[in-house]
């Protein structure tokens, strides 16, 4: 059983940075057995898929709407998943949310377990 807790949102102006974090509450032998994802749901909208990184960080995928602007890293030793998130857009607003997985995937449906979210605002 895994256990995460987002961190690090804010209001932030376009153009500017956010760190995103995410601890999970396992042992580190755990957390490294996962795969890890970040996902974004805004207002009305369905949850989508943000960034994935494989167990050992060699695979790591990312969606068009943010390639180039943010990245995804983690830190097994400290259990951590990162989201570096640079050049913010206002369409990036919304509720950020780390899974594990079995796998990196795009759908949500194939991750197990969740964290609560941390917003994240974007002004224009």
């Amino acid at each position: 059983q895994v256990q995460l807790v987002e961190s690090g949102g804010g209001l932030v102006q376009a153009g500017g940075f956010l760190r995103l974090s995410c601890a999970a509450s396992s042992s580190a032998s755990t957390f490294s057995r996962y795969a890890m994802g970040w996902f974004r749901q805004a207002p009305g909208k369905e949850r989508e898929f943000v960034a994935g990184i494989s167990w050992s960080g060699g695979q790591i995928e990312y969606s068009d709407s943010v390639k180039g602007r943010f990245t995804i890293s983690r830190d097994n030793t400290k259990n951590t998943l990162f989201l570096q998130m640079n050049n913010v857009k206002p369409e990036d607003t919304a509720a950020y949310y780390c899974a594990a997985g079995l796998m990196v995937d795009q759908r949500p449906s194939r991750f197990a377990y969740w964290g609560q979210g941390t917003q994240v605002t974007v002004s224009s």
